[in-house]
This record gives C-alpha cells, sequence and structure tokens, in this order.
C-alpha cells in the first residue's frame, strides 16, 4: 500500500499519509498516484501545482473559488510546518459553517485533501515554510473569493492570534457575508 487515506469528521475532507522508504541515503516516497487516489474516493483531476513560502506567523486564507472554477486541493508542506485548515461552505451540508484543522509538516510528509466547496487556509509555524498544492481548477481571479481568518461565526482555534496577513486577507468578509456553494 502507497498511501493510508483517513477521511476526517468534514465530508469529503481525507489526511493522506504515503509509505516512506527510508536508508541511510535519505528517502523516497510517492505524492501522488492517480488510480490510488481515484480508488479511495479523491476522483478529481488536478491540473495545476502551486508553491508558496512565508515567514513564521503568515497565515494565507482563507480562499475558495466559485463554480465553476472551484477547486479541490491536494496540500502537503515540504519544508517547515503549518497549521492547515478547511471550513466547509456548502450551504446545505450537515457541516456547513465547520471547519478542522491538521498540522502539516515536512517529516511525516502528511498531505490533506480538500474537495471543491471548501475554504481554504493555513497558518506556518516556522520560518521560510514552502507548501505545494495541486489544484483541480485554473486561477480565475474573477471567481476568488474569501472569508477573513478570524470570523466569531466560524471560531478557527489558530495557533495564535499574532498573524501576519496580505492586504487583500485582511479586508475579507465574514462567512454570513459571501457567496457559498449551493
Amino acid at each position: 500500500m502507497l498511501f493510508e487515506f483517513t477521511k476526517l469528521r468534514l465530508s469529503g475532507v481525507i489526511l493522506i499519509k504515503p509509505k516512506i522508504y527510508s536508508d541511510d541515503r535519505g528517502f523516497f516516497l510517492e505524492t501522488f498516484r492517480e488510480s490510488e487516489f481515484h480508488a479511495n474516493g479523491i476522483k478529481e483531476q488536478f491540473i495545476q501545482d502551486n508553491h508558496s513560502c512565508s515567514l513564521k506567523g503568515v497565515l494565507r486564507g482563507l480562499h475558495y473559488q466559485l463554480d465553476p472554477f472551484a477547486q479541490g486541493k491536494l496540500v502537503r508542506c515540504i519544508k517547515g510546518k503549518i497549521f492547515d485548515v478547511a471550513v466547509d461552505i456548502r450551504k446545505k451540508s450537515p457541516t456547513f459553517g465547520q471547519w478542522l484543522g491538521v498540522y502539516l509538516n515536512h517529516k511525516e510528509h502528511y498531505m490533506l485533501y480538500i474537495p471543491p466547496g471548501f475554504a481554504h487556509g493555513f497558518y506556518t509555524m516556522q520560518q521560510n515554510t514552502e507548501v505545494i498544492y495541486k489544484v483541480t481548477a485554473d486561477y480565475a481571479p474573477e471567481h476568488e473569493r474569501g472569508i477573513i481568518w478570524n470570523d466569531p461565526q466560524i471560531n478557527i482555534q489558530w495557533p495564535s492570534q499574532d498573524v501576519v496577513l496580505s492586504k487583500k486577507d485582511s479586508l475579507l468578509p465574514t462567512l454570513s457575508k459571501v457567496e457559498v456553494f449551493k
């Protein structure tokens, strides 16, 4: 088995643990194999890869795109450590407005799959943290939306309230004021 897939409490969100082959030279692992992902419920096609590097304390998010450019994401931290968050924004979902967070780091190599219909964000816990994520739709600025990171309705328990935000992310509205998935 190349991967261990664990379904988390928000429907569609999956934690993925790859099998790591280590020896005195270092390690090797597969980060994606379509047949394994499809067999475990991740059937979307990934069409774009993104890579970010952030200083310690940076919070990116909470971001999403509306249809027809809604994005599923496969997130992994390749350097440092992040607290990665998914928020269910599917209006008809029984977990609408709920969030979950997982720690991802370069030592464990875990990945988080977040399907379309979720807002996503992460907080960097180490200096020069690098995150790579695959997405299932092209970046489309006209369909991009976001929710403010500290929305009291969602009440995410971030590791710190002392965060560094982009100007754009600091001006995002609350969940009650955004377009969501029907």
